[in-house]
């Protein structure tokens, strides 16, 4: 069968090519009516909106870029991101815009990405995860729209954003360990180069104080392994702490790994803190004890932000969702 036209979408409606064109171009000076008919019309026929022609009208692509700075095995290791993409997918849909899912991982990835979105193949960019000096948001945010889920290090005024209250959080786990009777409560950081690595250490630093100091504090890079050998090195330098604050839900998995082939039972011997309230948290042994930020949310925010943009909005304030504590087993 020939596949529909706009032309046989004007004939059945009734209306001139003229308003067809109008209408799928998003002009809103159409008639309730003739919308009724055309929308009608465009059911009976099957017709499907070309973007490649669309595009060359409207100067849209119709799609957006997610770009992920991370190993492309932290998309499939870590439950965040997926409900990042779930929401983000389900939002731009609601705007008849794809996602492209761009990993950014390596030298070669970003010089990609760079291009692709310098080459005008999308409309905007969903920045995910970026790190403190890296050059690829920049040049990002030069070629396209821009926004960030987390504040991009030293571009807060200029790329917008959304994101958790990291130091509240970390600040409401250290308090609750303390509130439990803890004296040797040491932390596994993420990476210091990202602000949920830099922020949750300033909370846990806001609570402990002097007690805070480098001896008990070792760094991870989000992954359960990192999680695990963080672990083995606070238990060489410090074997009698008493609990850990871990600043994901993935690397306290690890953690627990680690405590389980010392012999340390969780939490007799060693209390256990998580972050994120992903469904990591509750697949552990024991299930983790964690601070619950709001990723549902804060993915929507995101994508407001982005559509604002989109709509040619300059700077959207940038949104802070407050977390919360989940109190299980672990500690």
């Amino acid at each position: 069968m020939k596949r529909p036209t706009i032309h046989d979408v004007a004939a059945a409606a009734g209306v001139s090519r003229g308003t067809v064109s109008r209408l799928l171009n998003g002009d809103r000076y159409v008639s309730p009516a003739a919308r009724a008919a055309i929308e009608r019309a465009i059911t009976e026929t099957g017709y499907v909106v070309n973007r490649a022609a669309r595009s060359l009208v409207t100067q849209r692509t119709g799609s957006v870029a997610m770009v992920l700075s991370e190993p492309d095995q932290m998309l499939f290791e870590d439950p965040n991101y997926s409900t990042l993409i779930r929401v983000a997918i389900r939002r731009l849909a609601e705007r008849d815009i794809s996602l492209v899912m761009m990993l950014a991982g390596n030298e070669g990835d970003r010089d990609r990405v760079v291009r692709y979105v310098r080459g005008g193949h999308a409309d905007g960019v969903l920045l995910v995860t970026t790190h403190a000096g890296d050059p690829l948001a920049d040049a990002l945010a030069a070629a396209a729209p821009a926004v960030s889920c987390g504040a991009v290090i030293g571009r807060e005024n200029v790329i917008p954003y959304a994101a958790a209250d990291d130091r509240l959080g970390a600040r409401q786990m250290t308090e609750y360990l303390v509130s439990r009777g803890h004296k040797r409560i040491a932390m596994i950081t993420g990476p210091m180069d990202t602000p949920g690595g830099i922020q949750r250490l300033e909370g846990f630093a806001d609570v402990l104080g002097r007690k805070a100091s480098k001896k008990l504090i070792a760094h991870g890079d989000w992954t359960q392994a990192s999680g695990e050998r963080a672990m083995a090195e606070l238990l060489e330098r410090t074997p009698d702490l008493d609990a850990v604050f871990v600043a994901s839900d993935l690397m306290a998995a690890g953690a627990l790994t680690t405590l389980r082939a010392a012999g340390r039972r969780v939490p007799d011997d060693v209390a256990v803190g998580g972050f994120d309230d992903s469904s990591v948290a509750t697949s552990t042994l024991p299930p983790l004890t964690t601070i619950r930020q709001p990723l549902a949310e804060m993915a929507n925010a995101t994508i407001n932000l982005l559509l604002a943009r989109l709509d040619g909005a300059e700077k959207p304030q940038p949104v802070v969702l407050p977390t919360e504590l989940v109190i299980r087993e672990s500690a």
